[in-house]
């Protein structure tokens, strides 16, 4: 009579063998590895890369002596294959050269992963810095541009102060060679009442007076412990800001931190758009909402005849003409709580705004006193380039986005129309969403980054992995002869479904801790086995017959596999929640792991049990 014990039915050799299916499907990807590559997009989101920029890079490829492997057109990009990293990095110089500032060159992986791969949305696993690298960004905050900004509104500050006590000056201005606010006075004791009402206002200035004639002067100098504060402030602003702005590029695991007095060090680790993270991480980009100056001629500002308090400005698109505007600000993109890029009634690009309370008051209390008068929105971006002499080009970009007539009042929600197209709203919306940068910056270094323990030492862990797996599979086999070859499949198949499930997840990152995670899992998987065997062998030393030892074996082990691997389980994700970095990448590997193993364990050795024994007379079992 056969026993009917260990037959498995159908639909579990069905589900066994889909998943280890999918599981090779899906970690296939991680044999082809990328290519360095260089990617060509253009410096804003506006500006379209087109054949002839290709055709530009190629050739100065070529006349720098540079091999490229392929190079292809994307969609607002090009994408130049190289064919190792040292041609990685000189044809990245070699190409910004030729094409100019209007483009950023950017260092680049691109995948290998076939297309038949790619269509059922196969890739490879994302790599940590320690394992891979990545690329690593130097950036220098301009400090004399924070101080200029912090100065000029103090010199507002004051100048309204002084309005509204009704004290005549002659100037308030800032003198950037000395680093000072000078204000000046045609009588001595208006400065010295002057002094009196700004009392507190001065309390960080060092203030010394000085006179030339028929002028009077305050200079004001900010304190030592001042210029500190606003140093550490201007860091610490743009650390959160490139943070934010990193999250928004969905990277996995960046490193954003402070490296001495006035550098930020950004690392990002895995394959990710990295002329994208480059255009936006230094953009020092904000809005400003002014009104449309209606009582002066454009026509004769254009002539050089501008008005007192008023700005002249164009379009990007110069062709769409001037406008003037007030100089008076109604708020900034400071103000700015939320930002959604979409399209409005018409199909056209837009940007969704959300101001805080202080924005929002301003704006309502603007719109109620002008009604059907026209509003514009000004885009103002502030640009450092490092020249190779050491010295700093600066330049402060603005233009016109939107000129529109108020039709009604309106207070913290607004959108922003007459944008050129999707990308450049999409951007423009991760801009303000992500905070503005509390001063300029600009590209110090811009290298890609080796494993930061070094090749030798990862070589030699992945090394002693693949020894320590091997000996594993040896021992078991030894030990419980034709389990021990059910358990090895099983565990390969573990690491294949395991490498498969950390390839679909889109945040998961696999660094070293990541690797100790699935050496932990293997280790337990093992265990597992070993437990359902022991629990066989014990079954038939108490002199059950093979088929009913096999099956209390695995009936009576599993609920102790399962305590050990829940308990396990709640320890990991406890890990997730609370730990960081390292830490998190440890979890993720483990909690994955823990369920992968518990699968092919069990269901995956008693499939196997099945095929061989399942359905047949059997006297003696191979354990």
């Amino acid at each position: 009579m056969i026993n009917p014990l260990n037959q498995y039915p159908l639909w579990k050799f069905a589900i066994v063998l889909f998943v280890l299916i999918m599981g090779v499907f899906y970690a296939l990807p991680n044999s082809f590895p990328d290519d360095p590559a260089v990617q060509v997009t253009g410096a804003d989101a506006g500006i379209v890369v087109d054949a002839s920029v290709l055709e530009k890079a190629k050739a100065a490829l070529v006349a720098g002596g540079v091999e490229l492997k392929s190079a292809e057109q994307q969609e607002r990009a090009i994408l130049i294959r190289l064919n190792s990293s040292e041609d990685q990095l000189k044809a990245k110089e070699i190409i910004q050269k030729a094409i100019g500032d209007d483009y950023l060159a950017a260092l680049n992986l691109a995948a290998t992963t076939p297309e038949w791969l790619s269509a059922i949305g196969a890739g490879p696993m994302k790599l940590g810095l320690d394992l891979r690298g990545g690329v690593h960004f130097l950036m220098e905050v301009d400090m004399e541009q924070a101080l200029e900004q912090r100065y000029k509104a103090y010199e507002d500050e004051f100048a309204t102060s002084l309005r509204e006590n009704k004290l005549r000056y002659r100037m308030v201005a800032y003198e950037p060679e000395q680093k000072r606010l000078a204000l000046s006075f045609r009588d001595s004791e208006v400065r010295t009442k002057s002094k009196e009402v700004l009392g507190d206002q001065v309390r960080d200035f060092v203030v010394t007076e000085q006179d030339d004639g028929d002028l009077f002067y305050l200079y004001l100098t900010l304190t030592e412990l001042k210029l500190k504060e606003i140093t550490d402030y201007a860091i610490s602003q743009n650390v959160t800001t490139l943070r934010n702005r990193v999250n928004e590029l969905g990277v996995a695991e960046p490193l954003v931190q402070r490296q001495g007095l006035n550098r930020i060090v950004v690392e990002l680790p895995g394959v990710q758009d990295t002329a994208s993270a480059k255009r936006v991480l230094g953009r020092t980009a904000s809005l400003e909402f002014r009104m449309v100056d209606w009582e002066n001629s454009v026509e004769s500002a254009l002539r050089g005849r501008l008005p007192r308090g008023s700005e002249l400005f164009y379009f990007k698109d110069e062709s769409k003409g001037a406008y003037l505007l007030k100089r008076s600000l109604i708020v900034k993109g400071d103000n700015v709580l939320g930002a959604q890029s979409g399209f409005d009634e018409n199909g056209q690009p837009q940007v969704s705004i959300d101001l805080d309370g202080v924005g929002g008051k301003k704006m309502l209390r603007t719109t109620m006193k002008h009604v059907g008068d026209s509003m514009a929105v000004l885009f103002v971006e502030n640009k450092i380039k490092l020249l190779e002499d050491g010295s700093k080009q600066k330049t402060v970009q603005k233009y016109l986005i939107n000129v529109a007539t108020i039709q009604s009042s309106f207070g913290n929600r607004f959108r922003i129309t007459g944008l050129d197209s999707p990308a450049e709203s999409s951007e423009l919306a991760l801009l303000l969403r992500a905070g503005a940068l509390a001063a300029p910056m600009y590209f110090v270094e811009e290298r890609t980054v080796g494993p930061s323990l070094g090749q030798e030492n990862i070589d030699a862990g992945v090394t002693s992995i693949a020894v320590g797996f091997m000996l594993v599979l040896v021992f078991m086999v030894i030990y419980y002869r034709v389990f021990g070859i059910f358990a090895n499949i099983a565990l390969v198949g573990n690491l294949v479904v395991l490498v498969a499930v950390m390839s679909m997840i889109p945040g998961a990152t696999l660094t070293l801790p990541g690797i100790a995670g699935i050496v932990l899992t293997v280790g337990m998987a093992v265990d597992a086995n070993v437990l359902i065997f022991e629990r066989i062998k014990e079954e038939l030393a108490r002199g059950l017959s093979p088929h009913p030892a096999i099956s209390a074996g695995y009936d009576r082990a599993f609920s102790t596999i399962l305590d050990a691997n829940i308990t396990t389980l709640i320890v990991a994700v406890i890990l997730f929640a609370a730990g960081t970095g390292p830490v998190k990448g440890f979890a993720v590997t483990l909690s994955i792991g823990i369920m992968t193993s518990m699968f092919t364990a069990i269901m995956g050795t008693r499939a196997l049990v099945s095929l061989v024994y399942g359905g047949r007379r059997v006297e003696k079992v191979s354990i």
